[in-house]
C-alpha cells in the first residue's frame, strides 16, 4: 500500500492500513496518516478464522532490531533456496517460506542476499530488473490498482467520474472499481509495463476498497469482480499475482491468485486467515512495522510465512525472522 511520488527525495508517501475503526494516528514527517486497509467487520473475519480452525495471533521468539535502527541482515537465505515453481499455465508461483525483500523507497538495493524483491513498477527501469535477474532474484512488479495517483505519468488517463473520495493520502482517491470497462484497459496498460521491464508478478495495491469510504456504493462481489480481473490481466501476459491483503475473500480468490501479500496479520491477530494460500503451496509474503520479530517469528515459521519487519518508509531496511 505504499506509492512514491515521482521526483520526490523525501521518499514515498507512506501508506499504513486505512481501517474502518482506525487506530491512533502513526505520524511522519509533518502530516499523520492511519493504516491503508480497513479492518474487516469483526464477525466476517472471525468467521473467516473460526472456519480455518487455526491459531489467530503470532508469537514467539525472534530477533530484535538495534535500538539505533541499523539493519543487520541476519536471517536472510541465498537465493539459491528454493523459490518455487511454475503452475500449469507457466505462471511463477513462489513456495511458502520464500525469503523476500520489499522496497519501494529510495534507490534498490540490490546486494540483499533473497530470492524474491517486490519493488516499485514505475519507478524501477528495466535495468535494474536485468541486475536482479542476474543474480538469480525473482522481482514483483508494484503498482496501485484501487486508487489514482496525481503524480503518475499515466494520471491524465483515468476520467474524473472513477475517481472517489480521498483516501488519506496527498493526490490520491479511491477508485469506482465497479467501471471496470474504464478501469480494465488502464490496468492493463500498467501491467503491460510490468512485463515489458521484465518483471516476474505484479503487486496490485489497494485490493479491498469496499471495505473503506470510497465515496462509492463498493460491495463485497464488486472487489471480488474486480480482483479477478486484476488476476487475470496479469495471468494474460505471463505474470504472477499476488492477492493484497483482502482476508476476508481469500476463500474465494486464493484460486486466483499465486501468492498473498499481507501487513500485519501478527499485531492484529489474522495470520491463520491466510492459511489457504500456504495450504495450495503459495508464498504469504509478511510484513510487520510494530512488532517485535520476537512477538510473531515463532508462529511465522510454524504457519510457514514469510515475514520480516520493515520500517513505514520501506526503504532498504530489514529484519526477516531466522
Amino acid at each position: 500500500m505504499r506509492s512514491r511520488r515521482a521526483g520526490r527525495t523525501t521518499g514515498p508517501h507512506l501508506r499504513p492500513r486505512l481501517r474502518r475503526h482506525p487506530r491512533p494516528r502513526r505520524s511522519r514527517g509533518t502530516g499523520t496518516r492511519t493504516r491503508t486497509r480497513t479492518r474487516p467487520h469483526t464477525a466476517v473475519l472471525t468467521a473467516v478464522l473460526l472456519l480455518l480452525a487455526g491459531p489467530a495471533g503470532c508469537s514467539g521468539p525472534g530477533a530484535r532490531p538495534p535500538a539505533d535502527g541499523s539493519a543487520p541482515d541476519a536471517g536472510s537465505r541465498s537465493p539459491s533456496a528454493a523459490t518455487g515453481g511454475e503452475d500449469g499455465a507457466g505462471h511463477w508461483r513462489p513456495k511458502p517460506g520464500t525469503p523476500w525483500q520489499w522496497q519501494l523507497s529510495g534507490r534498490v538495493d540490490t546486494s540483499v542476499d533473497v530470492p524474491v524483491y517486490d519493488i516499485d513498477g514505475f519507478e524501477n527501469d528495466a535495468e535494474t530488473v536485468d541486475r536482479l535477474h542476474a543474480d538469480g532474484r525473482k522481482v514483483i512488479c508494484y503498482i496501485n490498482a484501487g486508487a489514482w495517483e496525481d503524480f503518475r505519468p499515466d494520471r491524465d488517463d483515468f476520467p474524473r467520474a472513477v475517481r472517489g473520495r480521498g483516501n488519506g493520502w496527498p493526490g490520491e482517491r479511491w477508485l469506482d472499481i465497479r467501471r471496470t470497462a474504464v478501469l480494465r484497459p488502464l490496468m492493463a496498460r500498467r501491467m503491460d509495463m510490468c512485463r515489458d521491464k521484465g518483471f516476474d508478478a505484479v503487486e496490485p495495491d489497494l485490493m479491498d476498497g469496499y471495505l473503506n469510504r470510497t465515496g462509492f456504493p463498493l460491495t463485497a462481489r464488486h472487489q471480488l469482480a474486480y480482483n479477478r480481473m486484476l488476476a487475470e490481466l496479469a495471468h494474460e501476459r505471463g505474470l504472477a499475482v499476488g492477492l493484497k491483503n483482502d482476508l476476508p475473500q481469500i476463500p474465494e480468490l486464493v484460486g486466483s491468485f499465486d501468492f498473498a501479500v499481507n501487513e500485519e496479520c501478527a499485531e492484529f491477530g489474522e495470520c491463520a486467515a491466510l492459511t489457504p494460500f500456504v495450504e495450495q503451496d503459495k508464498a504469504v509474503f509478511h510484513a510487520e512495522y510494530a512488532l517485535d520479530p520476537d512477538d510473531y517469528c515463532a508462529e511465522s515459521e510454524r504457519l510457514r510465512l514469510s515475514s520480516l519487519r520493515k520500517k513505514l518508509s520501506l526503504d532498504a531496511w530489514r529484519r526477516p525472522c531466522p
